[in-house]
């Protein structure tokens, strides 16, 4: 007798607690909320939409493009993140919560204006971003024979904030490669605001949990005040995980290689160069739309693209091993020469 069995169960959204005392949905870019397809049909037309939707702001008045985006920031706690803030970057928890996907906001983030913000293709490419960057992080470590031994492994996130960039990366490295995860690991946060992490450490803790796709596994999340323009405590956690033989991989997800200075890059980047494997990050594209939106939303973002940072890498001894793309940055994984 021929028998059906039952497709399987998607699991649960998990949540974890902000400082704020917010549950949000921990992302998972495994799982069906969460994952963005990057077929090259899927990719067109999210290429086209974001190219659309760059149209219509592009023949509108500036000063009435202004005023509308001033009004829909009274309703929406993201687009005011993104367009009202004094600061020169966009916090950590906020960034977070627009990976989230319209149908994953949850109070509050729910109001309708919220939601329409989270659908528009600039947002969506930010998912992308931290997709494809754990998908790098993953792929270095499967990849390079370094990694292929039972030494304690360290994860650096540079203004990782959350760092579900890490996270997500191990848990395609289960799905990959899941004999490499069973040992120590320890994600080192390195982040000025501690929201970020407070958040971090409760959505490890979910996915650990006995329903995450981390359970079972030895993993630690350790952050630490970082000011990048000064690298003295980078290099001191490189040299305590050279010498209790771990090895290292390290990122910066729309951070250090977004905002940092030439030098900050660089500095950074020599000091990684004394034990870390691989590097992952995203790089801001340099074209005529992206110089509009960082225009439009004053954070101090430097639009470099590839050719202008890979000079920097090749200064701190790395080179660009291999790139994603999601249209607002360039995603580049970096190994040493």
């Amino acid at each position: 007798m021929n028998t059906r069995q039952p497709p399987p169960q998607t699991p649960a959204v998990l949540f974890a607690r902000t400082r704020e005392g917010h549950d949000l949905p921990v992302i998972d870019v495994t799982h069906p909320s969460f994952a963005i397809p990057e077929d090259q049909a899927s990719l067109a037309a999210l290429r086209e939409a974001f190219r659309r939707d760059d149209r219509q702001r592009r023949f509108m008045p500036r000063f009435l493009l202004r005023f509308l985006i001033r009004q829909f920031a009274k309703k929406s706690r993201l687009a005011a993140a993104l367009f009202t803030s004094d600061a020169s970057y966009l916090d950590s928890l906020s960034t977070y919560v627009m990976k989230l996907g319209p149908e994953n906001l949850v109070p509050p983030y729910d109001h309708p204006a919220d939601k329409r913000f989270a659908s528009s293709p600039h947002i969506k490419l930010l998912r992308l971003r931290m997709q494809q960057v754990a998908g790098l992080i993953a792929d270095g470590i499967a990849e390079d024979p370094a990694f292929a031994t039972d030494a304690p492994l360290h994860l650096i996130d540079i203004a990782g904030g959350p760092a579900l960039d890490a996270v997500n990366a191990l848990i395609l490295l289960k799905r990959k490669r899941a004999e490499l995860l069973h040992r120590r690991i320890t994600i080192h946060v390195l982040d000025r605001n501690p929201d970020g992490a407070f958040f971090g450490t409760n959505a490890l803790a979910a996915l650990k949990g006995d329903d995450g796709p981390l359970f079972g596994l030895d993993i630690s999340f350790v952050p630490q005040d970082y000011d990048w323009s000064d690298t003295g405590p980078l290099a001191a956690l490189v040299a305590d995980i050279r010498r209790t033989q771990g090895v290292i991989a390290a990122s910066s997800e729309g951070g250090l290689f977004e905002y940092g200075s030439d030098d900050a890059i660089i500095g950074n980047l020599r000091v990684l160069h004394e034990g870390a494997r691989l590097v992952a990050g995203s790089v801001t594209h340099d074209d005529e739309i992206r110089r509009r939106m960082i225009a439009m939303s004053g954070f101090k973002i430097i639009p470099r693209g590839i050719a202008g940072f890979a000079p920097l890498a090749e200064a701190a001894g790395y080179e660009i091993a291999s790139t994603r793309t999601a249209l607002l940055s360039e995603q580049v994984l970096l190994t040493p020469r």
